[in-house]
């Protein structure tokens, strides 16, 4: 699942897809940014295949986006769904994709 939140930690927009990876990453920033507009800074989690696909998008912008990786939780990201975690935690997480 990809969420983008804003710094009050408001869930602006969402993509679940089956993979995360590069593919998945970039057409779901794409999406975000059509619909949100153009940010300055993005501060995405560790994974590999958000810094690919954005690394990907900022090589064919006349004016990169700014990105920032933080995988604690002082992440806004992070402290936006930790209480969604408390909850799925319990149910063992969700046995396949289509129950997500």
């Amino acid at each position: 699942m990809y969420r983008v939140v804003d710094k009050a930690g408001n869930t602006v927009d969402f993509l679940l897809r089956a993979h995360r990876d590069r593919a998945a990453a970039r057409r779901y920033f794409e999406k975000a940014i059509e619909k949100n507009g153009e940010p300055e800074i993005i501060t995405v989690d560790k994974s590999g295949a958000n810094l690919a696909a954005l690394e990907a998008l900022n090589a064919e912008r006349s004016t990169p986006i700014k990105v920032r990786q933080n995988k604690y939780l002082n992440n806004v990201v992070e402290q936006d769904h930790h209480a969604i975690k408390r909850i799925i935690k319990p149910m063992m997480g969700f046995k396949d994709f289509h129950c997500a």
